[in-house]
């Protein structure tokens, strides 16, 4: 087989469309490409700890094909304490009490063990040597999640932003990192973090970052070694349809959530060249928290994800016509 060639990736979030993202990823893999680092975002946090970890430990990555496919996706809406007797009551009494109608524990349950099994617990495990890249030391690792901290009001880079905490990287268990990114507010219980000050709380990095497409962009003015590619769970940019006004104080609230965990910075992606090295994972009107999808829209997602590959390397000229 000829060399690898490398390539850094960032993942958008998406809930449940997560395996659109595999999808792209594996026609990527199969296209003869490696993935030095890679971050992500909620859904691109999972997709991005399985792969980093698959990786490092030899294993076959198409291995995490049949492994999502057999996800219980329902289980991500187990209710949590009240939601659990109570049902949708229940589950909005949890979101007045503690911030979110569902536990998250499965999450953590399926992907902590996941994870172990291919010998990743902490960050420790994911630690990479790389002199020639403008990373401090801090930052020398293969994964980067991305939570919101609600308590600072800013962006949190996982393992990188552990220090401004009192943690160190290394200590920390990437499975909690990816349940801080995971959090969707309301949806999910929030995790909070003690720190020397008191206790911080995190949500989804996608309200601040949900597509970190320059996490790994390189900061001492030197030409890049490999690109960076991001995968995201949406079309390319097209029209919105028909502008339509939001009214009511609610209405305001669900759609400002919506905004901030949605493609609020098309604009700027598309004057500052990002459309040019970003692959478009058509999702099909799927939404995040569709935690009942069928196998068959599954399916959809992880061969429009393939095909987002064929398209993406066609565009670039990377890939031979015919």
């Amino acid at each position: 087989m000829s060399e690898l060639k490398s390539v850094d990736l960032v993942l958008e979030g998406g809930g449940v469309k997560g395996i659109g993202l595999l999808g792209a990823v594996l026609g990527l893999a199969d296209a003869g490409y490696r993935f030095e680092r890679i971050a992500g975002t909620s859904a691109g946090a999972i997709v991005a700890a399985l792969v980093v970890a698959y990786q490092r430990a030899g294993r076959d990555l198409h291995d995490l094909e049949p492994m999502m496919r057999g996800l219980d996706y329902t289980r991500f809406a187990d209710g949590a304490g009240l939601a659990k007797v109570a049902g949708k009551a229940g589950a909005a009494v949890e979101v007045v009490m503690h911030g979110g109608g569902h536990s998250g524990d499965y999450l953590t349950e399926w992907l902590g063990e996941a994870l172990q099994d291919v010998g990743v617990s902490t960050f420790a495990d994911l630690r990479i040597a790389d002199p020639d890249s403008s990373l401090r030391d801090n930052q020398e690792y293969a994964l980067v999640v991305h939570a919101t901290d609600l308590s600072r009001r800013l962006l949190v880079r996982l393992p990188w932003d552990y220090p401004q905490y009192g943690k160190n990287p290394d200590d920390m268990r990437v499975v909690d990192a990816v349940r801080a990114s995971m959090s969707i507010p309301f949806y999910f219980r929030p995790v909070q973090i003690e720190t020397q000050s008191g206790t911080a709380t995190w949500v989804d990095g996608g309200l601040l970052s949900n597509f970190p497409i320059t996490v790994f962009d390189r900061s001492d003015g030197e030409e890049p070694r490999w690109p960076t590619w991001g995968i995201k769970l949406s079309r390319d940019a097209q029209g919105f349809g028909q502008d339509k006004p939001v009214r009511t104080g609610l209405r305001i609230a669900i759609s400002s959530l919506h905004a901030m965990t949605a493609d609020w910075n098309r604009y700027r992606y598309e004057e500052d060249g990002v459309t040019r090295r970003t692959l478009h994972v058509d999702t099909d009107g799927v939404s995040a928290t569709d935690f009942d999808i069928s196998a068959e829209k599954q399916q959809l997602l992880f061969t429009n994800g393939t095909l987002a590959v064929r398209s993406f390397l066609d565009k670039i000229n990377l890939v031979p016509a015919g």
